[in-house]
């Protein structure tokens, strides 16, 4: 068994990169990504099915360096862009739309003391997670009720619970967020994930995306020293609009998981039909391979079409929203930060309708025999269909609408 048709869980498989220098270009880190999702494309259908934690499959997210891809240079991290991060989500997504939502996730929460924290709390928290090779979870659910907070001397207690928390068992740091009593005050901090205080449900057994460790969880006297309260100097909260970006970032993320995903089907589905396809007998025109099929031909070049066009639109989307990520805080405009998230919106309502297209589609050109459980392609549909409910995407057409119409820009919220 060679290395790359060795499962996820083989250790022989996530010690492959050890003594090897880590990437140092962004064309080199999408390199080691592809590497990455060959080994997970191997078993993706078999650990889908078992539906475990997956800590073989995180531990090889940081075996490769993709967890520290964004993380300064100076602590061992890739110092790379959100655009090459975004890049990587997709290409690991291709193959295994759990780990992409994962690595994806964890990106946006490595970046989080960046997005609201201090000077100070952003070079500590990049060192630590950086030098420690750390994977981020975090229980932050805004349909839930806010985790309650209340302050005892110079620490702040979390209370509560949160029917989502992706990362849960796998994340060595968890992102919470809650309200100091008493107050509308936010706050955000970053704990250990692995303290008796918090207490994973292990209940995340869904229709899709089963292995993003997505269950409940209950938060139980969590402290956090007022210090690491994200944000606050003073115990007063130093607000940017670079703040608000938290929502558009993680969105464009989630594009690249879509796109991913819709990739992974198309190019599944061309492998099986190459080799497995029949053509239909009853045509009248004596083809001999399904790959002669009139249908079948029309059918890929409109689905891959559709797959490319909406390639460029996420590109570009990330290669706006990536130089405003990594712009000095203080540049960006309540105007600049919702056109951006607009354009986020416009590329998630594209890739989610064309995406549900391609993973249903895929079947009417593989054929009935496509549909055995060996085959697996219902996998992606699932992923798919499963993760684009997370907020409605007839609103994101309605921010779109008012743009092109009235040129209003949404206003930051939760899913905004």
């Amino acid at each position: 068994m060679s290395l790359e048709t060795a499962p996820a869980t083989d250790a022989a498989v996530t010690n492959r990169w050890a003594g090897a220098p880590r990437p140092q270009t962004a064309e080199n880190w999408l390199t080691r990504a592809e590497e990455v999702a060959d080994i997970l494309a191997v078993d993706a259908i078999e650990r889908d099915r078992a539906n475990a934690a997956p800590h073989a499959e995180v531990g090889l997210l940081k075996d490769s360096g993709l967890v520290t891809v964004l993380g300064p240079v100076e602590h061992g991290g890739g110092g790379q862009t959100w655009q090459t991060a975004n890049r990587i989500v997709r290409t690991v997504s291709r193959a295994d739309g759990s780990i992409g939502q994962l690595l994806g996730y964890h990106y946006l929460w490595a970046w989080a003391a960046r997005l609201v924290g201090t000077e100070a709390q952003i070079s500590a928290v990049e060192e630590l997670y950086t030098t420690g090779n750390l994977f981020f979870g975090g229980a932050v659910n805004p349909r839930d009720s806010d985790l309650t907070i209340t302050e005892d001397g110079d620490e702040l207690v979390f209370n509560g619970r949160k029917s989502f928390s992706t990362g849960g068992r796998v994340a060595d740091l968890t992102v919470l967020e809650g309200v100091l009593e008493g107050t509308d005050t936010h706050v955000f901090a970053i704990v250990p994930t692995d303290q008796q205080g918090i207490v994973f449900a292990g209940n995340w057994d869904n229709l899709g995306q089963r292995l993003t460790e997505s269950g409940g969880v209950e938060i139980r006297d969590v402290r956090v020293d007022w210090a690491n309260a994200a944000g606050f100097i003073d115990r007063v909260y130093q607000p940017l609009v670079y703040n608000t970006l938290n929502v558009p970032a993680l969105q464009a993320t989630f594009n690249n998981i879509y796109l991913g995903i819709a990739e992974g089907a198309l190019r599944a589905a061309a492998a099986y039909s190459r080799e497995y396809t029949r053509a239909w007998p009853y045509g009248g025109e004596g083809k001999s391979r399904g790959t002669e099929e009139f249908y079948v031909l029309e059918g890929y070049g409109e689905l891959a079409s559709k797959v490319w066009a909406n390639a460029a639109l996420v590109d570009e989307v990330d290669r706006e929203i990536s130089e405003i990520l990594h712009d000095e805080r203080e540049n960006l405009t309540e105007r600049r930060r919702g056109e951006i998230a607009v354009r986020v919106a416009a590329a998630k309502l594209r890739i989610i309708e064309d995406g549900l297209e391609v993973t249903t589609k895929v079947f009417e050109l593989t054929g009935a025999r496509a549909t055995a459980n060996s085959v697996g392609l219902d996998i992606y549909w699932r992923n798919l269909r499963t993760h684009s409910l997370h907020d409605p995407v007839a609103y994101k057409k309605h921010e779109v609408g008012r743009y092109a119409l009235l040129g209003e820009v949404p206003e930051p919220s939760w899913y905004t």
